[in-house]
């Protein structure tokens, strides 16, 4: 990395310490959860290649934990987060799980980040994307997502969470914490296969039509 990256990618010291606590936390807090698993995708064993995940921004929470118990032994994975401090708080968060991490977003770093997440796909992992993130709006995905999949050739697996019952933090995402003991289903749905060079028009329906299924299993659109 050169010193021009370097200045891109934003980090520090304190940010990495309290994307560590924060990722112990996730882990711990996930502990109490009763976490249902829904493979819909077959990556436990049928779909053996590399995946891109989708799931929405607020979702992340829990996601990491199910992930790691249910394909953590089988399968590698790296998240895209973005180039701010925020980013590097979630790539340290992730890391308590075994997740890599990808540094960049559609406002900084956004080329560097699409060459490093097809790079880690030709090498076997599976990607995680948040499309709305990392600052919305929220509900709408980003093209940086259908760009990964038709470039790279690796399905899209839309992952769906529910919870029995959370909180909603005031944030731009409103962001989901489950309750403690509460139940969280992970859906890994079924996984969509984008073509390759996409003409404009096929590229924009792709693009809603990943995004109308991410919706479809939200169900608070307009909370």
């Amino acid at each position: 990395m050169n010193d021009e990256q370097r200045r891109e990618i934003r980090g520090s010291r304190k940010a990495s310490l309290t994307g560590w606590l924060a990722g112990w936390v996730m882990r711990v807090f996930g502990w109490t959860l009763r976490i249902e698993v829904d493979d819909r995708a077959g990556l436990a064993g049928v779909h053996k290649g590399p995946v891109i995940y989708a799931l929405w921004h607020n979702r992340i929470f829990v996601v990491p934990g199910a992930w790691r118990k249910a394909f953590g032994r089988t399968r590698r994975a790296v998240v895209l987060t973005s180039a701010s401090h925020d980013g590097a708080m979630l790539a340290r968060a992730v890391g308590v799980f075994g997740i890599g991490a990808v540094r960049g977003s559609s406002s900084r770093r956004g080329v560097a980040a699409l060459v490093a997440m097809r790079k880690a796909l030709r090498q076997g992992s599976d990607v995680c994307v948040t499309p709305d993130g990392p600052r919305g709006p929220r509900y709408r995905l980003q093209p940086g997502l259908v760009k990964l999949a038709e470039t790279s050739t690796a399905p899209v697996v839309p992952v769906h969470v529910e919870f029995g019952a959370a909180w909603r933090l005031k944030s731009w995402d409103r962001f989901h914490v489950p309750k403690p003991f509460s139940r969280v289903r992970v859906v890994f749905d079924r996984a969509l296969a984008v073509p390759a060079a996409l003409s404009e028009d096929d590229f924009e329906g792709w693009r809603a039509r990943i995004e109308e299924v991410l919706n479809a299993e939200v169900g608070d659109l307009e909370s």
